[in-house]
């Protein structure tokens, strides 16, 4: 199954592969993937709750083939300046992690959630930063007309879901933390936007989870 399969029939398969929406216990549960994954020696102790958030992973369904809907994050906010990411935030007392997703991606690029069919959830996803994030997939209509707010999002970009389920396109790159510890992180580049760290770390796990492959 590839990114120019008939919708119809794609959408039937990722679903397939997906945890259902209705499934709290998914989004609330213990990370299957985190930051951490390539550096299990850095494992952190517990110590507090993780902070719920979720992200919404937007499959823009185009005529050449599915893309993913991406952004590129504000250079005035005060964390991840500049970094790429998917449209997300943390979660609000009382929501699911698919209102979360629907709720912050039309705040952060003004996608109305009437343009979203919801396909499921994806493997939730612990940052070194406290956050436990729940990736919710959807298709997203191409004759959508977005606005991104500039207070949060400096630019937004497709990358084709061909690319970014390729294994081979995934590095392993490395950052020496102010610590002296080395943090090594997925990453890759297409067309000059340099997708890495949590970003990374959830589609890859988006790869595995669809196609069965083992973390490598």
């Amino acid at each position: 199954m590839n990114a120019h399969t008939p919708s119809e029939e794609l959408r039937a398969w990722i679903g397939r592969h997906l945890d259902p929406l209705e499934d709290a216990e998914a989004a609330d549960g213990v990370a299957g993937r985190s930051d951490f994954d390539l550096n299990p020696e850095q494992w952190p102790a517990p110590d507090e709750p993780l902070t719920p958030a979720a992200v919404l992973v937007p499959l823009v369904e185009r005529p050449e083939g599915v893309s993913v809907l991406l952004t590129r994050r504000a250079d005035t906010l005060r964390r991840h300046t500049g970094q790429v990411a998917l449209p997300g935030g943390r979660r609000d007392p009382g929501e699911t992690a698919w209102q979360t997703a629907l709720r912050e991606a039309e705040e952060e690029i003004g996608l109305h959630p009437s343009h979203v069919t919801l396909a499921g959830q994806s493997t939730p996803y612990r940052t070194g930063t406290g956050y436990l994030i729940t990736p919710v997939v959807g298709f997203v209509r191409p004759t959508l007309s977005l606005r991104p707010n500039p207070d949060e999002v400096a630019e937004i970009f497709e990358t084709p879901f061909g690319f970014l389920m390729n294994p081979a396109n995934y590095e392993q790159h490395e950052r020496t933390l102010p610590t002296g510890e080395v943090r090594r992180f997925y990453a890759m580049t297409h067309e000059n936007q340099y997708i890495w760290g949590a970003t990374a770390g959830m589609l890859r796990a988006l790869y595995d989870r669809l196609y069965g492959a083992a973390l490598a």
